[in-house]
């Protein structure tokens, strides 16, 4: 089977990555640019940084999580594991699971679209001044938003940043995104919802600036860039989906206990 590995930029977990990839080719395999495994040796950063870098193989390529960082939420391996994971990749003992991801459309003023994928989230904000946009759900009004910024994520990426702003938890085997507020204005003048909205995929929220000021747009925190010309941004579950190869059972539910509230018993 062909393989790659992306690895966090330190010692530990570059070691890790050289003796898995000893191990794998000793067992036949080899690396490939084109890879129908793609092992993520780090934290939940580093499993993001290889969705991106093979974004255009998402319908062939699998990913699997070996835990060296901080928050392993998308990791299954320990470190200590590598010939237990060498011998059922081997075996290809694992079956395909696969999480939505949210798909984000930039309408430029000049009629032009850039089409975006996230797998945990896409963030809008205006660090200069207060973000104010209007927000239509299906091309219908819903509000007037004033406040520090969006966040758009995945049920897979419920658990980031979105929770770090009081949005649900949602497990992966829905198929929906949810839209949370960042330090929303609220007062006798100016109201928003002041909720998480949870959309079904066939619902499209549209964000419109009131002003062409730039804003900052991300998506997975890989990167914060600096947008202008912006006419609107369409949210979407995307018809694509991420897929992990799945060993061995490990509950939604446990993972996010054993993520935040208690390590496994």
């Amino acid at each position: 089977m062909q393989f790659a590995i992306v690895a966090r930029g330190d010692a530990r977990s570059a070691d890790i990555a050289r003796e898995l990839t000893n191990k794998l080719t000793e067992a036949g395999h080899s690396v490939s640019k084109e890879p129908r495994i793609v092992v993520s040796v780090g934290g939940d950063g580093t499993m993001l940084q290889a969705f991106h870098e093979y974004i255009d193989r998402l319908d062939d390529t699998l990913l699997v999580g070996i835990h060296t960082g901080h928050l392993g939420f998308y990791a299954d391996w320990q470190p200590d594991e590598l010939d237990e994971l060498t011998e059922m990749i081997t075996s290809e003992s694992f079956e395909p699971v696969s999480y939505p991801l949210v798909e984000v459309l930039i309408d430029y003023e000049d009629g032009t679209t850039e089409r975006q994928l996230a797998m945990n989230e896409c963030t809008i904000k205006n660090y200069k001044r207060t973000l104010v946009c209007d927000l239509s759900i299906r091309d219908d009004y819903f509000e007037t938003f004033r406040g520090d910024g969006l966040c758009i994520s995945t049920p897979s990426g419920s658990t980031a940043y979105n929770k770090a702003l009081g949005g649900a938890i949602v497990h992966p085997s829905i198929e929906a995104i949810q839209v949370t507020e960042m330090a929303s204005i609220n007062n006798l003048v100016y109201r928003t919802i002041g909720s998480p909205l949870l959309l079904p995929k066939h619902h499209q929220v549209k964000i419109e600036p009131h002003t062409k000021t730039e804003f900052e747009l991300a998506f997975d925190h890989q990167e914060a860039l600096s947008w202008s010309n912006v006419r609107s941004i369409r949210c979407a579950v995307a018809k694509e989906k991420v897929t992990f190869a799945r060993f061995r059972p490990f509950p939604f539910w446990r993972r996010v206990r054993e993520s935040f509230i208690e390590e496994g018993k």
